[in-house]
């Protein structure tokens, strides 16, 4: 281990600042991966999962990279994750893939965003439309691949 890096207790992960918010352990399902986290910020994970399944409705829950994630069946062919979404100390990441932040980049302005993430603070309003937006895109865009 790097003198600079922390260590989690529980899990073992190594991770560069100090007590970083993150999972520890496998959850078998996203109930599951909820309840584990922080209480004040489920009702916002809830929000989030439902405001993609609304926009997903045939979309699969599964748990993938050890978050809840948003799996798009395509008929005739294999389809595809659509979005992840996670929390951390002090936000909830989106992962909704690199081309998406491109097409919102506008819109996401003043979140902080990397390449196939988004950040919303949990301090803050989070963009539940906006969410809804993003998982309609993904949708689009995952029935008009071919695979």
């Amino acid at each position: 281990m790097k003198s600079d890096m922390w260590q989690c207790e529980k899990c073992g992960r190594e991770f560069e600042n100090l007590n970083q918010g993150h999972f520890c352990g496998k959850a078998a399902d996203i109930d599951e991966y909820i309840a584990a986290q922080a209480t004040e910020v489920q009702p916002l994970l809830r929000q989030i999962r439902e405001t993609i399944r609304a926009a997903a409705p045939d979309a699969v829950e599964k748990i993938s990279w050890q978050m809840p994630t948003f799996w798009q069946p395509k008929v005739g062919s294999r389809g595809e994750n659509l979005i992840h979404f996670a929390a951390a100390k002090k936000h909830i990441g989106i992962y909704p893939g690199g081309e998406a932040v491109g097409v919102f980049a506008e819109r996401l302005a003043e979140y902080k965003t990397s390449k196939g993430a988004i950040q919303f603070p949990t301090n803050k309003p989070v963009d539940f439309e906006l969410i809804a937006e993003i998982t309609r895109w993904r949708v689009e865009k995952v029935r008009g691949k071919t695979l």
